[in-house]
Formats: C-alpha cells, structure tokens, sequence
C-alpha cells in the first residue's frame, strides 16, 4: 500500500490579506508560515519517508525542504502540483473581486477556465496524472507531497468521488497535511487538514482561509 501525505504549504502575506495566489505568483513564506514548516517537519518526524515531491513555487519548496532535511531526502520538484493558474485574477484582493475566489470557478454547475488561467478540471487532471504515475513507481512506502489549496483538494475530490463542483464545501489550512492510500484500485482518505502540530501560541497568530490560496 502506497501511503501519500499531502502537505499544504505555510502561510504567505498574501494568504493573510487574501489576495489571489496561484501558480504565477512566487510569494515566499512569512514567519509564521515558516514556524508551519517546521512544526509540520516536526509532525512528520517519525513517519518514514521515501520521497518528497514540491510545486515550483518558493511557498512550497520551502516547506518541503524542512521535511526533507529532517529525512535526509533530497526534494523532486514538479510542475504538476502547481497551484491553479489565476489568469487575470492574479493578485487581487479577494475583497475586491466582490465574491470568492472559487466562485469564478464556476458558471452554475458548470466549470469554466478563469480568463487567462486554468480551470478545476484542468488542475485535477495533471494533480491525479502525477499521483497515477507515482502509484505505479512506488509501493509498499510513505511519499509527501507538498503542494496547493486547489491542488490536493482537486486530488481529495478524486480519491472520494466528490464531483469537484463540491470543492466549497471543503475547508483546509496553511500548513495542514492530509493523508491518502492508495492499494491497487482501492483508495482512501485517512486523515483531513491535521494542524495538530501547532502550539496555542502559534495557533492564535495563525488566520484560517478556508476558500483562499
């Protein structure tokens, strides 16, 4: 059974004002999101980790580096786990779009591309592209995944069988790790948005964005 920890990276200044941040924007970790990484690297301390994969984007890498230097594992980056591209949306503040950001997503119950961006479908097809490729090279082992808000959910969408129109219904954290199984065709979801790691202190200095990137 192949065991893929799905890891959320830390918070960025832009998470905490809510600006758009998808796959073009660069924006590193602030201090609190590198005490996330740290207390993620700390959460993760006794699994055994085979591998650990990273989006391009600094928020990510930087998170998974903490993991992987407390591993000894070197970081594989990929483009598949990106965040979703925000097209002309890029950079807003998510109070000047006059609705969610998740809501340009959708035209009633059809999903539509944000213009000059991608859309969910988009996201979830070479997020689940890179988990089928991964099961099929790894077995019987733990891998991390450090990725985006709409990439794992996209990916957790999957595993349950929940059309992706139901994405805002889901609620997960900066620094949060969510664990899926795979054996053969069989697929679970073992553990949702775990923050458990945070002290109160740090907990209290942390924003929840449950719809933000």
């Amino acid at each position: 059974m192949l065991k893929i920890i799905l890891v959320r990276h830390g918070e960025t200044d832009w998470n905490r004002v809510k600006r758009v941040q998808g796959g073009s924007s660069d924006t590193p970790l602030n201090d609190i999101g590198r005490e996330q990484a740290k207390g993620l690297a700390d959460l993760l301390a006794r699994e055994k980790i085979k591998a650990v994969y990273s989006s391009p984007l600094q928020r990510a890498m930087v998170t998974a580096k903490e993991i992987a230097d407390l591993h000894n594992v070197n970081i594989e980056i990929n483009p598949s786990l990106r965040e979703i591209e925000a097209g002309e949306l890029e950079g807003i503040l998510s109070a000047d779009l006059g609705q969610r950001f998740s809501d340009y997503l959708f035209d009633g119950d059809n999903m539509v591309k944000i213009p000059g961006g991608e859309s969910l479908p988009d996201v979830q097809e070479r997020g689940w592209g890179f988990i089928k490729k991964l099961s099929a090279e790894y077995d019987e082992c733990t891998i991390v995944l450090v990725s985006h808000y709409f990439v794992i959910l996209s990916i957790i969408c999957k595993v349950l069988d929940v059309p992706l129109k139901q994405i805002n219904r889901f609620r997960m954290d900066t620094g949060s790790l969510s664990i899926i199984t795979i054996d053969g065709e069989s697929l679970w979801l073992q553990v949702f948005n775990d923050t458990g790691y945070m002290t109160d202190e740090l907990r209290k200095a942390c924003s929840s964005y449950p719809r933000s990137l």
